[in-house]
């Protein structure tokens, strides 16, 4: 049966603690309800802070699943956690910002944009892949078979160099740079509707794009073969190394994309970027069930709209405890359902 998921087996870590199939439901429905109060008592306090917050939610969250797509798509199929994945991503903000506004001239977001905004997605998107790919052919293809410490470390080292090439003067600098980029349009509680639009626009079609390869195409079925054994997949005629590639490719393309929207959205571009972001991203990617591309997108949405509501709603806690109030929530769903919410428990290999 076609899946969506590129770890046929479930992930491969153990749960720790275990309470019983009935007490853990509890537990979950515990959670989720507390959640839906949460919820219904922003809503009821100030409905206009809560449909504003959850506008903004809406759109973090679906660059969060884009950026989050692409640790889960190469961690399915070499398990591997791709630390240099954010800060490619914020490589292709600087791209996208050098080819709209120095290059194409935009200044302004309107209908005319639109030209300009495909443009860029090819380029970044082009690029993203193509620096993704060379990293898997160039630093780690040799290690696959090495100890999982040294393409993990191999990654965080990536990670530096692309943080340095974008600390460079003639490439982006060490500060923040506001780029001269207006919105307009109609607005709800603050939430530019045209931006809104766009970063939905260009998410969904792509991320349904994405569900289509792994699930429907031969090159899926390769990916999900490859996934579960590479021996077993050579034996069988398939490319590993040229999968392996795609799906870093593939990777890096929708970093790319988000790199285009993020940059339009913020209007900024700074190093750091990828850091946090990055890291938020994984974040949806465990917390959806790593390896699971649904998953993935339900958990950077989840993520996103938990911490716009946290900031901007009537009961939040306010932006300082944004990323405590996220990482609480992972943590009890890593105690009690380690796998994620879409993930499938398994048993270690012997």
């Amino acid at each position: 049966m076609a899946t969506a998921s590129l770890v046929v087996g479930g992930t491969q870590r153990k749960a720790k603690v275990r309470l019983g199939p009935l007490v853990e439901r509890v537990l979950a429905y515990a959670v989720l309800a507390g959640i839906l109060i949460w919820f219904v008592a922003n809503l009821v306090a100030n409905p206009d802070r809560f449909i504003g917050s959850l506008l903004v939610g809406l759109q973090n969250g679906l660059l969060y699943a884009l950026v989050a797509l692409g640790y889960t798509m190469v961690y399915g199929i070499v398990e591997l956690i791709n630390f240099a994945h954010g800060d490619l991503f914020m490589l292709t903000t600087i791209i996208a910002a050098g080819l709209m506004v120095s290059l194409l001239g935009v200044g302004q977001v309107t209908v005319v944009t639109i030209l300009p905004l495909l443009l860029a997605l090819v380029v970044c998107m082009a690029a993203g892949g193509f620096i993704n790919m060379s990293a898997e052919f160039l630093a780690y293809r040799k290690l696959r078979s090495a100890p999982k410490l040294a393409p993990l470390m191999t990654a965080v080292g990536l990670s530096f160099i692309f943080r340095g090439i974008a600390q460079q003067e003639y490439v982006n600098g060490s500060a923040q740079k506001n780029w001269p980029i207006t919105w307009g349009g109609p607005q709800v509680e603050g939430v530019f509707i045209y931006k809104l639009l766009m970063v939905v626009a260009v998410t969904v079609p792509l991320l349904l794009l994405m569900t289509w390869i792994v699930s429907r195409t031969k090159m899926g079925k390769a990916m999900r073969a490859v996934a579960q054994d590479q021996d077993g997949a050579r034996l069988m005629g398939i490319n590993v190394n040229g999968t392996i590639s795609f799906v870093f490719g593939l990777g890096g393309a929708l970093a790319g994309a988000a790199g285009v929207l993020y940059f339009l959205c913020q209007t900024q571009t700074y190093y750091d970027t990828g850091t946090q972001l990055g890291l938020i991203a994984f974040t949806s990617a465990v917390l959806g069930g790593i390896g699971n591309l649904t998953g993935a997108v339900v958990g950077g949405v989840a993520i996103g709209v938990v911490q716009a509501m946290n900031e901007g709603g009537a009961y939040g806690l306010g932006s300082d405890w944004s990323q405590s109030v996220v990482f609480a929530i992972l943590i009890i769903l890593m105690v009690f359902k380690p796998e994620g919410i879409f993930g499938r428990p398994t048993t270690e290999k012997v």
